[in-house]
């Protein structure tokens, strides 16, 4: 019977090995040197391949990939020609289109555009790993009713008159809402407008989600999209339209710190209490400065409540002071030392001389008796 188990699971996994290696073995590579290449391979391309770039590449309009695509940069950079030849309504340089494109760009970096560097578009997803984007017109990345997935990714300069990192909206003919999900590192040349809803946008629902261990965080909190870095300080914040909702995976809300009229923020969550650890941890004191207390006013009259759960965005007052090392001790006033008026009369040491003469003389006793008795 043992036997014929053990037949049964080996041609299950058998059956199981041969299934998976056709998927594994049908996902091709192709190098790529040029614009055409490039063009050629995505084209031609099946669901799931890879397209290589073998040195930088310039190109001059803009690239749709409605399939299942990883491009790897291998480091190399893709530049958006000053000769931009498209005058389609679509001007960004990658864009995955509708529900079954699903685009990794990695390793890769993305410079110069009329438009964005990279869209995801009704229903498309875009993952960013290792990828930098600066120099486009418009912004570096648009969720235009799609989904991205930030692994890791640099942003520089990015627009116009204002920088837009990346932007959450939803063209008019789009069937999807937007969502970010923050899966790793996000970094920024710019604080400002790192992530954002445009104000005249189409959008009117999004998601933002953080997947557990991301390095960066977006939240929502106080009416604005935030950005966090590892230890919840504040790198960026920008409000969300009043007629938008904003649903994300935590509530938050925003405490600001202000120690001698500098301030940081700081994003905790919504309806929980903090500790006093908590906001030490992200204040730096001068040397030989501490911490007096917790207020809720500049005067420091009214001191923040710990044990009251935190309902909204807060602004914390630090009094803080310097320690006077330096100063003399305080002793208590009008008080006399008691004089030791004990006679210093040298008993021990007399008692001490006492026993060495007994010892002493006990000894030689002893002796005189012995000589007695031989004499």
């Amino acid at each position: 019977m043992k036997k014929i188990i053990k037949s049964i699971l080996l041609c299950i996994a058998t059956i199981t090995i041969f299934s998976i290696i056709p998927s594994i073995s049908n996902a091709a590579t192709t190098k790529v040197t040029d614009e055409e290449t490039l063009n050629s391979a995505i084209s031609s391309a099946d669901y799931g391949d890879t397209v290589e770039l073998q040195n930088n590449i310039t190109v001059t309009k803009p690239i749709v990939i409605a399939k299942e695509l990883i491009i790897d940069g291998n480091g190399y950079t893709i530049t958006g020609s000053s000769d931009w030849t498209s005058t389609s309504g679509n001007q960004t340089m990658f864009t995955a289109q509708f529900s079954d494109a699903k685009l990794t760009l990695k390793d890769i970096n993305l410079q110069n555009g009329p438009k964005y560097g990279v869209q995801s578009y009704d229903g498309a997803t875009v993952i960013l790993d290792n990828v930098s984007v600066t120099g486009f017109r418009y912004g570096g990345v648009l969720a235009n009713g799609g989904n991205v997935e930030v692994r890791k990714l640099h942003l520089g300069y990015n627009g116009t008159n204002a920088n837009n990192g990346i932007e959450i909206d939803k063209g008019t003919a789009a069937t999807n809402n937007p969502t970010l999900t923050m899966n790793g590192i996000l970094t920024s040349d710019s604080s400002e407008n790192v992530v954002r809803i445009p104000e005249n946008g189409n959008v009117k629902e999004f998601t933002v989600t953080n997947a557990e261990g991301t390095t960066n965080k977006v939240v929502v909190a106080g009416g604005n999209i935030v950005l966090t870095d590892s230890a919840d300080n504040v790198i960026s914040e920008t409000a969300i339209p009043s007629d938008v909702t904003a649903n994300a995976d935590t509530q938050n809300a925003i405490i600001t710190l202000v120690v001698n009229r500098e301030s940081n923020k700081i994003v905790v969550d919504l309806g929980k209490t903090i500790t006093q650890d908590l906001l030490k941890s992200h204040i730096k004191l001068a040397e030989n400065y501490k911490i007096d207390g917790f207020y809720t006013d500049e005067q420091y009259v009214n001191e923040f409540d710990f044990n009251t759960p935190i309902d909204a965005d807060k602004t914390i007052y630090v009094k803080i002071s310097e320690i006077q090392n330096n100063q003399p001790e305080n002793k208590p006033e009008n008080v006399v030392t008691e004089k030791d008026e004990t006679p210093k009369t040298g008993v021990p040491n007399f008692i001490g001389i006492a026993i060495l003469v007994i010892l002493l003389s006990a000894v030689i006793i002893s002796y005189m008796r012995k000589k007695d008795k031989i004499g």
